[in-house]
């Protein structure tokens, strides 16, 4: 009888043994779970003020304004800007601080920083034929500002789940790093992108411009770039074009849009610039020259301090190479002027209900 309790308790002693090991494990994944979930809900909790947007807006345009440098050209901003703050003023922030900006660059791109802070190039508008073309790539870029689309990008992704501890200002910080990498390589997902065209063309039609502009321009430049093997500048993560020329005259056909306005006598009396083939676009330095760009190991390729807490125009080595792993691509990696200085334009209310007046 002895030795048969002494057989059932080293029994129920191997039980616990065994038992022991797997309650731990389960508590480990339990304790993982949880953790993973409040990781995910914080990161779904990420929200930013307008003055928090316009901060980060203020980075990444610094940054893409050292990249390709501004045009130093009062009259050409103020009637960039003229168009956009009409659109703008029809928009669903409209109370934003809008600001636009043209690039020095014959490349062909426009960039959406958060705040309200929109970039188009040279190349662009030199590409451009007419004001409903002009207001249709505005207001797409317009729309990626108002749906968020960069926050949301980031939000998305997996990279951020390692920021669940992180200190608020690390997160701002991230975010404002990952934004120029997302404007920079145009990596807006399929469902942005065609959310933009669409709201693009209803906003600009909501001012009176043709419905037709920004699928006019997005053919040319689809017909400019056809010889390349990989897609450029504004197309280099976008859907296929065709996809959203379809897109387009179906919400067209659907929407029925009213306005009619073209405006190419404007357009062409206010912009003085010539497209250049996508063959003949310069590139910026490569190899030794672009290494020096690259910051020191260890340190991010697009940190904040060097930029300076008002976003300043100082050249620092935070500037992305633009060559290397990626690949080439003419528009992205186009030269870009030696002028990074904002230039400050006046325009008044009454410059901008006579503008808006002129859209027959």
């Amino acid at each position: 009888m002895k030795k048969t309790k002494t057989l059932i308790t080293a029994f129920t002693l191997a039980m616990f043994a065994c038992a022991s090991p797997a309650s731990a494990q389960l508590g480990r994944i339990t304790d993982s779970l949880k953790k993973a979930k409040e990781a995910k809900d914080k990161l779904d909790e990420i929200t930013f003020t307008d003055a928090e947007e316009q901060e980060l807006g203020a980075k990444v345009s610094a940054m893409l304004r050292q990249k390709y440098g501004v045009v130093q050209d009062p009259a050409v901003h103020k009637y960039v800007a003229l168009e956009g703050t009409v659109l703008a003023q029809a928009s669903s922030r409209p109370n934003l601080a809008w600001t636009f900006i043209v690039l020095d660059t014959d490349g062909v791109n426009a960039f959406a920083a958060p705040g309200g802070l929109i970039h188009i190039t040279r190349g662009a508008l030199a590409l451009i034929q007419n004001e409903s073309e002009l207001a249709g790539v505005l207001a797409h870029e317009i729309s990626h500002v108002t749906g968020k689309h960069t926050i949301h990008s980031i939000q998305k992704s997996k990279a951020m789940q390692n920021l669940a501890d992180a200190t608020r200002n690390q997160i701002l910080a991230d975010v404002a790093n990952r934004t120029y990498e997302i404007l920079l390589e145009n990596s807006y997902d399929r469902g942005d992108e065609l959310d933009a065209d669409r709201n693009g063309l209803l906003l600009a039609n909501k001012v009176g411009y043709a419905p037709a502009g920004l699928g006019a321009f997005l053919a040319r430049l689809n017909d400019r770039n056809k010889d390349l093997k990989d897609r450029s500048g504004l197309f280099a993560s976008h859907p296929e074009t065709q996809a959203r020329l379809d897109a387009l005259g179906k919400l067209a056909a659907a929407q029925k849009p009213a306005g009619t306005a073209t405006v190419a006598a404007r357009f062409h009396s206010n912009v003085p610039f010539k497209p250049v083939p996508v063959a003949q676009v310069a590139g910026a330095a490569t190899g030794s020259a672009a290494a020096k760009s690259e910051p020191a190991p260890g340190k991010s390729k697009f940190g904040l301090s060097g930029l300076g807490a008002s976003g300043g125009d100082k050249a620092t080595d935070q500037t992305v190479s633009s060559a290397g792993s990626r690949g080439v691509n003419p528009d992205r990696d186009a030269k870009g002027g030696p002028n990074s200085a904002l230039v400050s334009v006046s325009v008044t209310p009454d410059d901008v209900d006579k503008f808006r007046k002129g859209i027959v």
